[in-house]
């Protein structure tokens, strides 16, 4: 209804779905720039920027070297980015080679859809791409149709404005083609007063959505603050998009509060994606020409879970080793507080010695135990929020800060309930029999022979039967993966290659019976009978509670 009225902000993270990495992607990047610099290690030691044992570790060199930004705040990705390549060149190298080869989403065709359509007039935007103009030449089959506003080309913003040359795009931090990228702390703080004053103008008279911006630049956002302070400002209202379930930046929020203040139209919208806000906006509006647009989504691959196959050829053929996790915690303890990266967290529980599971993810602490341990453990860090944090199954898909509290948080339920020694490994947790001579395990004993024993030639050097596990995703829910394994104790560099030669001749011979048989063993005890599995068994604050299913996966043969 507002649409002819309202004004664009994009953001990276509205060029995600065109391959061009988000200031979030960035920031993990540069972080793992100058640890490698720095600690001179093998690069795929820290590889998988997507593990949180990964970022903790990355964090917490950041947090050690004094001279870095804090994690969330306003300058992290300008001085993270100008401590990596202090040359404005090889900053532009940089993202010259992030940007080839990135073309229009479907997001940036649709946006390009409704510029043609009168229904979006302006679109600022932070990123240095050219994918609006791309979007644009496809919808308007011309290279002419959008006025493009950057650092070089500014001379005459105020005409251009004036003679309404409309559909128009203005990047507030330049081409990225330009000599005069404004990406380190320095330059953001020159941003262009005109530039600057335009945008502050232009709220005057219109509405804006933001989307794909996290609000970390202090001249954008001063900018918007000022206008927002103003008596009229964004008539037609001011909505930012924020993807995820996170809180967004304190920064945003207290915008957001300025202009409901201001008596302003003014909400934070929590959605999906930049391309599902399109699609959604697209369907919504009538009398569109969607030609360009639905010939560009038939092309689109969409990617979906793999279908459970089914077939007429009779039983499983072969076992797989994932046991279905039944049942997750649906929340957990959340603690804000002033405390930086993983490694301090978990500083700060071994230093009040308390019995807690945590983790640290950009919503803040998160934790299971009694709240009295929990604020033990952070009190001295200034607690300011303490509530719940609901835990989403979709969250699950990727290997989160969420995902691997959970699994830390199975292992020890696990353990405590199964009496088995737990050891935590950065991407598998190892279980292994308390106590080997227990009749617990007369059954496994029978499978192995020998539940434990001393390496020969070694004596310092225990070994025991036992599992890994870990937690993965597949065919849309949760899966904990059992694999049977020979666990160490007194490992050193020094008897390494004796312990893996040990173990490769202890399990050689265990072909298809015997690791059925196994599996199936491991099945039947982790399941625990269908009963629950507490990871603290608490009577007083938030416990780990699970369930999982005596019935491991299979795949089955199929006709085709």
């Amino acid at each position: 209804m507002r649409a002819a009225n309202i004004m664009w902000l994009l953001g990276a993270g509205a060029s995600a779905a065109a391959g061009v990495p988000t200031a979030g992607e960035m920031i993990w990047e540069f972080k793992q720039q100058l640890f490698l610099s720095q600690r001179k290690v093998s690069a795929k030691s820290v590889a998988d920027l997507s593990n949180p044992y990964v970022r903790a570790q990355l964090q917490s060199f950041v947090d050690s070297a004094g001279n870095l930004p804090a994690p969330d705040t306003s300058t992290e990705y300008a001085d993270l980015f100008e401590a990596v390549w202090p040359n404005e060149g090889d900053r532009r190298t940089y993202l010259d080679g992030k940007l080839k080869g990135a073309k229009p989403s479907y997001g940036h065709i649709a946006l390009a859809t409704l510029m043609k359509a009168g229904l979006c007039k302006i679109v600022w935007t932070t990123n240095f791409d050219a994918l609006v103009a791309d979007a644009c030449a496809k919808v308007f089959d011309s290279t002419s149709a959008l006025t493009s506003i950057h650092l070089e080309g500014q001379s005459g913003i105020d005409e251009i404005f004036r003679s309404e040359r409309w559909p128009m795009e203005v990047k507030l931090h330049g081409d990225f083609r330009s000599r005069r990228l404004k990406n380190t702390g320095d330059e953001l703080r020159q941003q262009d007063a005109k530039l600057g004053q335009v945008l502050q103008d232009t709220c005057l008279r219109s509405g804006l959505v933001v989307v794909g911006y996290s609000g970390r630049d202090d001249s954008v956002m001063d900018t918007l603050v000022a206008a927002a302070k103003q008596n009229g400002a964004f008539p037609s209202g001011l909505f930012w998009l924020h993807r995820g379930d996170s809180q967004p930046l304190p920064r945003v929020t207290d915008l957001i509060a300025t202009a409901a203040a201001n008596g302003i139209d003014a909400a934070v919208v929590r959605i999906d994606n930049f391309e599902e806000v399109m699609r959604d906006l697209i369907r919504l509006t009538a009398g569109l020409d969607t030609t360009i647009l639905d010939a560009f989504a038939s092309e689109r691959k969409r990617v979906s879970a793999v279908p459970i196959p089914s077939g007429t050829k009779g039983y499983p053929v072969v076992r797989l080793n994932a046991l279905p996790v039944q049942t997750i915690p649906t929340h957990c303890r959340r603690v804000q507080c002033k405390i930086n990266g993983y490694a301090e967290v978990r500083a700060a529980v071994e230093a009040a010695g308390t019995n807690i599971l945590v983790t640290r993810v950009k919503a803040g602490v998160l934790a299971y135990g009694s709240d009295a341990d929990v604020r033990k453990t952070f009190e001295p860090f200034g607690i300011s929020e303490f509530d719940l944090h609901p835990i989403e199954p979709h969250r699950m898909r990727f290997d989160s800060g969420e995902r691997g509290l959970l699994r830390e948080a199975v292992s020890r339920a696990l353990a405590r309930t199964l009496k088995l020694r737990l050891v935590h490994r950065r991407h598998t947790d190892l279980l292994f029999p308390a106590d080997a001579n227990d009749a617990l395990w007369s059954d496994l004993k029978s499978l192995v022979k020998q539940l434990s024993g001393v390496v020969s030639g070694h004596p310092e050097l225990r070994w025991f039967e036992g599992i890994g596990v870990r937690l993965d995703w597949a065919g849309d829910r949760l899966w904990l993966t059992v694999e049977p394994r020979t666990v160490f104790e007194g490992a050193t560099p020094e008897n390494k290659a004796a312990a893996t030669d040990f173990a490769r001749e202890r399990t050689v011979r265990r072909y298809n019976k015997q690791l059925n048989d196994l599996i199936a063993y491991w099945a039947g005890v982790l399941s625990n009978g269908g009963e629950e599995l507490r990871a603290l068994n608490i009577g007083a604050g938030i416990d780990a509670v699970f369930k999982l299913g005596g019935d491991t996966a299979f795949s089955r043969r199929i006709r085709s």
